[in-house]
């Protein structure tokens, strides 16, 4: 197996054992509202942002130009 596939790997199990341990209900005040859910589906809404805003921000930076400067 290669290293990526290995880090992949740990990083996901250790995401999962962390979801698994936060199933309890708690309330979230925002604005003028208390919205009560189950902590895991927060940690897995937040999460899936997060890859969605490190993906964006991950391809947004190889879109470059590729013209040469000529002096």
């Amino acid at each position: 197996m290669k290293p990526k596939t290995i880090v992949l790997l740990v990083i996901l199990a250790l995401i999962l054992i962390v979801f698994i341990q936060n199933t309890e209900v708690v309330a979230f005040p925002i604005l003028f509202w208390k919205i009560s859910m189950p902590r895991i589906i927060f940690l897995l809404v937040m999460t899936a942002v997060g890859f969605i805003i490190g993906y964006t921000v991950g391809c947004s930076g190889k879109k470059t130009s590729t013209s040469t400067v000529t002096d």
